[in-house]
């Protein structure tokens, strides 16, 4: 034996000295990496990466990062004998060249963090070591003055009940920052008059805290007093929190053209405005608004409303239902408006909806969402089905963890489980009907229901968004499990969704924005109201007609749209009616009506109003450039209210349009044969478009134009035309 084995062999057995535990790759290296943007879509995060080294999106696959950082290219971003080498540091600390700058300096928390981590020996993912629970943000709801600063403190509470200030660790940003604004290191700037969130969010949780910033100067107490029910009990104290002054009552005039509008999407006639001006009766208001909840009109508007809502269209490609099958779910839909269906019972019947086209109408649903999909979790319906019934946007955990919410990539394919039993039979329309069974994908699958997950290959069972547990019984179907969760009252979503959509109807503008965006960084304008208003509803069994009505009679719904100095550039508060363009359909219909001309559609009979027409894909120029909605998706973006040259110029100058003020057969044509009281023919067309008799300066210089010698026919056609073209008649105001 060589002289020298015994020392080398001594040397051998001598245990090597343990390294130090170092920081939490999970819990302190990647939030670092986080909070410096370093793994945004910008940065390494995005698909292809950056110069060859690639992060997962915001940290959400943290088996991957390790990979990346320590292993990749031989292990050349971390030098374990020579650690400040490391290019994890050299080129976040400028030492070295890097694309994206300084990002921290070698005398940071930072980098002394990194620094240790990489002489511990660079240690990936701990299964056993406590995951974060709970993130809290503190100080919460406070009342700030302009130029005033605040500290923020962001504290974690991990599975094993330990909590840590992780405000270091914590990205900050705020929602509305030219209100109030945020640096990296959580100091919030009262910049200016409002109300404005920070969002703070560490690893896979977050939290917000509001600010309110009031207005200095005061307003009389008096005018935040008046009061119809629980809903001014909201939104007069926050506006006397903000000092907004609210405006005033809307006349008579304007609320009877805006609730017409508002509840069944046509105009007053003139008889109808005469008698409402005319009468004394201090409740015709309340009267009025019972009156119309009752009328066909109203089911016809809401029946669009609930189509827009469930997609109901054709297929994009191989379509299957045809317009048959769209008609048919747009029947369905209008039976249970006009019967009053709860929502809840109505959500029911759609998400559990099996059978044939032509006894189950509510399958159309699955069949525009799963479409021709075998693998329904990679569909649209799982997507579709949390953003319509449950107003969030869960679409970007398919790919990776939610950016701005606590869902997961997990999360998403836990709940597309949920309908991974749906099987569509699908069948050409015109050689038999489509069917949808519950039943395994695969015969001889005998797993009970579930998904693979694509990054993991984790087979994922039926599970909530909120991660609560819940039971399948083999051989049921996973979406009354599912259906059951989401209306239990315990379950605010499922409330709050459709109460905020009906809110903005009316509204025009969303507690939440947008409406379809539920989550809890994108806090309510008016939080107790949000949260009474989803608990009036469910506490009445889910009844949109009684939301409607709890709505629209508040004195917040009945004050004008005409602004006041204190209150002119508000958009969130409700201190005013919020005036917003016509629907398509609505503005189509309220032209219609008011010239005496229908509307053509290709395959209905003569007389149909646009708000009848149950396929989105109708031919109709006017509707496309006005903004109807195509139904492709769940999102409210599907439906436009802007304002474009191109309407303006049809408005102005469309065949159609004037195809409508010169026909004889019309209200313009009849009343230029027919009444020879000019003062009258001025009335009823003012009557007609603007739902009020004209002010003495508009008849004025009607009469002026009359006596100026211009022929009778030509003063009228222009006034017409005038009225239909006035951004009152295109507005509701």
């Amino acid at each position: 034996m060589p002289r020298h084995w015994p020392v080398l062999l001594a040397i051998s057995l001598t245990p090597a000295p343990a390294m130090p535990a170092g920081p939490s790759f999970t819990n302190e290296v990647m939030p670092i990496l986080t909070r410096q943007g370093c793994n945004q879509g910008a940065c390494h995060g995005k698909g292809a990466g950056q110069n060859g080294f690639r992060l997962s999106l915001r940290g959400y696959a943290h088996e991957q990062d390790i990979i990346s950082i320590t292993r990749e290219y031989n292990g050349r971003r971390i030098d374990r004998n020579f650690p400040a080498r490391s290019l994890l540091l050299t080129k976040a600390s400028g030492s070295a060249t890097h694309e994206g700058g300084r990002v921290f300096s070698p005398e940071s928390r930072e980098h002394a963090t990194l620094m240790e981590w990489i002489k511990a020996g660079s240690p990936g993912p701990d299964a056993d070591e406590p995951r974060i629970s709970k993130l809290e943000v503190t100080p919460q709801d406070r009342i700030l003055k302009v130029g005033e600063r605040i500290h923020l403190k962001a504290t974690a509470t991990f599975t094993d009940g330990g909590k840590r200030d992780v405000t270091w660790l914590t990205r900050f940003d705020a929602n509305e920052p030219a209100i109030a604004e945020v640096t990296p290191a959580g100091e919030v700037l009262a910049k200016r008059n409002g109300a404005a969130s920070v969002r703070a969010a560490f690893l896979t949780e977050v939290a917000v805290a509001s600010f309110t910033i009031p207005h200095e100067s005061a307003v009389d107490p008096s005018k935040f007093q008046a009061r119809n029910n629980f809903i001014d009990d909201h939104v007069f104290p926050r506006l006397k929190d903000l000092r907004i002054e609210p405006s005033e009552k809307a006349g008579d005039a304007e609320f009877l053209r805006r609730i017409f509008l508002d509840l069944t999407g046509t105009l007053p006639t003139p008889a109808e405005v005469r008698s409402f001006l005319a009468d004394n009766d201090p409740a015709k208001r309340d009267k009025l608004i019972d009156s119309l909840i009752g009328r066909p009109e109203f089911v016809d508007y809401w029946t669009l409303f609930l189509g827009d809502l469930l997609q109901n269209r054709k297929e994009r490609d191989h379509d299957v239902r045809g317009v048959k099958g769209v008609r048919q779910f747009h029947e369905w839909l209008r039976a249970q408006v006009a019967a009053n269906r709860p929502w809840d019972a109505l959500a029911r019947d759609v998400l559990t909806a099996t059978g044939k086209t032509t006894d189950a109408p509510a399958i159309g649903y699955f069949i525009v969402t799963v479409g021709e999909f075998r693998e329904q979790e990679k569909s649209e319906v799982a997507e579709s089905v949390a953003q319509a019934f449950l107003g969030t946007r869960i679409g970007c955990a398919r790919c990776h963890n939610h950016p701005l919410e606590r869902y997961t990539q997990d999360d998403f394919y836990h709940f597309s489980a949920f309908f991974s039993r749906v099987k569509l039979d699908r069948k050409n329309p015109k050689e038999a009907p489509t069917a949808l069974a519950v039943a395994p994908r695969d015969a001889n699958d005998r797993r009970p229901p579930g998904v693979s997950q694509p990054r993991t290959r984790q087979y994922l069972q039926p599970r909530p968004l909120d991660r609560s547990e819940v039971k399948v019984a083999p051989g049921a179907d996973p979406r009354v499990s599912l259906v059951q969760w989401m209306t239990n009252p315990a379950n605010e979503h499922f409330a709050a969704a459709m109460s905020n959509r009906v809110w903005k109807h009316f509204m025009g503008v969303g507690l939440v924005e947008p409406v379809d965006d539920l989550r809890a960084t994108n806090p309510p304008s008016n939080p107790g109201l949000f949260k009474a208003l989803a608990g009036e509803f469910a506490g009445h069994g889910h009844d949109l007609r009684h939301l409607i009505r709890v709505i629209v009679k508040s004195r917040a719904y009945q004050l004008t749209s005409a602004t006041l100095p204190g209150n002119q550039a508000e958009t969130r508060f409700y201190s005013h009616y919020h005036a917003r363009r016509l629907p398509a359909e609505v503005l189509l219909d309220a032209i219609c009506q008011a010239t005496g001309v229908p509307e053509r559609f290709d395959g209905y009979p003569e007389g149909v109003r646009a708000l009848q027409v149950p396929d989105p894909g109708v031919n109709s120029a006017f509707l496309r450039m006005f903004g109807r909605s195509e139904r492709v998706t769940a999102c409210t973006c599907e439906r436009s209210g802007e304002v474009t040259m191109p309407q303006l110029l049809h408005l102005r100058n469309g065949e159609r349009m004037i195809e409508k003020l010169a026909s004889p057969g019309g209200v313009l044509g009849r009343l230029l044969a027919g009444e020879k009281d000019d003062d009258r023919v001025i009335d009823e067309l003012f009557l007609r478009t603007l739902s009020r008799l004209p002010e003495s300066a508009e008849r004025l210089a009607v009469r002026k134009a009359l006596e100026a010698g211009d022929p009778r026919a030509d003063v009228f056609r222009d006034l017409f035309w005038a009225l239909l073209n006035a951004k009152s008649f295109a507005f509701n105001s």
